[in-house]
């Protein structure tokens, strides 16, 4: 069970990609009592978030002015859960930073993706598969 989160600790995050892994990030998130705006190109994932996740739309995430109209410039931090296209997920780094989005964290799917987003500045660059396959890992040896 999340704990209660007093006003002061509640954070507004903007999670941009609604697959496994950010599906999983918003719904921990809203468990947590944060608020929390999931954002996805499909209209057949944004439907299916929609009970679980309070505040859901289809957008496209690359475009500035769309985050822009949704309020993404006012959260504490955005989540970009983009895999598949490195496009999308670099285009969508770029917009939040455009909109002075401060503190980006970003999946990224391969080493060279993940040193892309490095250089772009993004705050922190996961491995969502590499870091729980480590982590597993250290759990069955007992580390």
């Amino acid at each position: 069970m999340a704990k209660k989160l007093k006003s002061a600790d509640k954070k507004t995050v903007a999670v941009i990609g609604l697959g496994r892994f950010g599906e999983a990030v918003a719904s921990r998130l809203v468990a947590l009592g944060h608020e929390v705006i999931g954002i996805d190109a499909s209209a057949d994932i944004v439907q299916k978030h929609a009970e679980e996740l309070p505040h859901v739309v289809r957008a496209d995430s690359t475009e500035p002015e769309a985050l822009a109209a949704l309020g993404v410039n006012e959260v504490d931090f955005a989540v970009v859960a983009i895999g598949a296209s490195l496009e999308g997920s670099v285009l969508s780094v770029l917009a939040l930073q455009s909109l002075g989005v401060k503190t980006i964290w970003a999946k990224a799917s391969t080493p060279q993706h993940g040193l892309i987003l490095e250089r772009l500045g993004v705050t922190n660059v996961v491995f969502p598969e590499a870091d729980m396959g480590r982590a597993m890992a250290e759990q069955l040896c007992g580390v």
